[in-house]
Formats: C-alpha cells, structure tokens, sequence
C-alpha cells in the first residue's frame, strides 16, 4: 500500500514512528507538510498537488495535523476523502475533537461522564457561571489551548472572577470547570485505534502542578484500566467519529470522567511508558480497513 502522513516535521518522533511502522511491514510510506499543498476543487475531479506533483494513487492518509493549523489541515485530509482515499482519521472528526465545547457537548448527548462545565459570553454572568460549576476551586480553559497552554485553577472565588475577566476582555473563550481533587494532579490517557484502547498510561504533574502533561514536567507510568473506563474512552472516540484518538480521564469519585480527545495524539510518551508498538498497530488497523471510497462519517453531527 501507498501511506500518506500529513505532518509539518518529518523529524517528529510519532512521524518517524509511524514510517518506519509502515516501511517494516512493507508499505511506500510519504510524509507531506500539509500547508505545502494545494487543491484543485472540480465536481468529479478533484486533484491535491504537493510540491508540483498530483497526490492521486495514495491508498490512506494518516493525518497528524497541529491544533494552530486545524482550518488547513482538514481542509486537505477532505481533499483526500473527496478522492477516495482511506483516512485514519476523517476531516469531521478531527474538526469536532478540536472544538473543546463542541466535543464537551457530544459526549454529554451520549451520556459520557464529564465534569461539570460551564460557558458563557459575558463577564456579567460570572457569578451564576461559577455556581454551576459548584464554586471554588474550580478550572479555566481557554478553548484554542493545548498541552496545558491557556488552563488555569482558580482557588478562590476572588480569583476566578480576575481570571475569568482577563481572558474575556482579550475576547477569548473560555470554558470553566469542576475541580477534580480527587485526581491529585494525575490522568489517564487512552489511545484508541478502531475500538480498542490498545495502549494506556497515567501520567502525574510534576510537585505543585495540577497539570498533568508531560511537556510541563509530569511523568508517564503503564496503568490497567478499569472495564468502566476501557468503555468511557472508546465510546468518547467513537462519539467524536475517530478511528485513532488519546482520550484523556480523570479518576474522580462519581466515575472516570473524559477531560479531552485528542485527534492527533503523540506516540512517543505512550510507547515509552508502555511499551506497545503504537505506530505499529495503526499501520495494523490501515491494513484491515482501508479500502478505496471507505470514508463515512461515525458521529451524526
């Protein structure tokens, strides 16, 4: 099989992984910066163009797009499934996933555990916007962040108002949450491929931190999860109509509850912790599915 990775950086570490996945098993695998191509959009015809050449005898495309580069970047993987070709994960379920109030609102429409969450617009409904939540302490997301950029945890209410009016006076939207304590500044991230969780780590902040993400200083460790949380985590993907996603839980006192999806999720803390062959078992799940004009949309809306 001809494989297409979509990713700005061939030096990646899950880039390289999941080309050498795919050359080990013996497939032509070709890593294309996204934002280098270009589309011709004709009824009946369309065409993708990368550095001169017509991107037309591909038989899946893995895409591994940036969260700042997520307009673009679906806007190929759709040319893509426009042409028949086999994504692992399509353009609708990469553009929910990455819309935190959207994903929020489909897993709560499935009756997946969530925290509690609160959103609004003005700065004049702060109040009854904290007591939704159950008060402080409470979490204050900004909806374009990731890898924890853009979360802070207000303890008091004092501090959840300065904040709050801070990030909207920049005209950003926030979402607010409960405050897990429970958790202790630890998740459990899921990576589900097809529906299977095939790999799972727990990852701690580092002392003092509530964040638990490795590029804040947190560490990985191999976790068993529980059938309730194996559930929660490939219902949330498949509720964001994903086929590869790193979902996220936290382990509160009413369930695991899901803090994220993530369409794009990194290899290299998961097959470190675990030592799975991620990369490997995507390569597996391409081969068993891919099919040419095999791109149907899971997630109704």
């Amino acid at each position: 099989m001809k494989i297409a990775i979509l990713s700005r950086n061939a030096s990646l570490y899950s880039t390289r992984r999941l080309k050498e996945a795919g050359e080990q098993r013996g497939h032509t695998m070709q890593v294309i910066d996204y934002l280098r191509c270009y589309m011709n959009i004709t009824s009946h015809h369309p065409q993708l163009m990368f550095q001169g050449k017509l991107m037309d005898d591909f038989d899946a495309v893995i895409p591994r797009i940036g969260a700042s580069k997520t307009f673009y970047g679906t806007a190929v993987v759709r040319q893509f499934e426009m042409m028949g070709v086999f994504p692992t994960n399509e353009s609708q379920g990469i553009s929910r996933s990455r819309d935190k109030l959207r994903c929020l609102q489909l897993l709560a429409r499935k009756g997946i555990g969530l925290p509690v969450t609160g959103f609004a617009h003005s700065t004049k409904d702060i109040e009854g916007l904290l007591d939704v939540v159950g008060g402080a302490p409470l979490v204050i997301k900004l909806l374009e962040g990731t890898q924890g950029i853009g979360v802070v945890l207000a303890e008091t209410k004092q501090a959840a108002t300065s904040v709050i009016e801070a990030f909207r006076g920049l005209d950003a939207n926030i979402l607010v949450q409960e405050f897990i304590k429970e958790a202790g500044g630890m998740d459990i991230r899921c990576f589900v491929v097809g529906d299977k969780v095939i790999a799972s780590m727990k990852r701690q902040g580092a002392p003092g931190e509530f964040r638990s993400n490795i590029h804040r200083g947190g560490s990985a460790a191999k976790v068993k999860l529980t059938p309730e949380e194996r559930s929660t985590a490939t219902r949330a993907a498949k509720a964001m109509g994903l086929y590869v996603a790193g979902v996220d839980i936290l382990r509160s006192n009413h369930g695991p509850v899901v803090m994220e999806v993530n369409s794009s999720p990194g290899l290299e803390g998961i097959e470190s912790a675990t030592e799975v062959d991620v990369a490997g078992k995507i390569i597996e799940f391409i081969e068993k599915h891919a099919t040419y004009g095999k791109t149907r949309d899971r997630a109704q809306h």
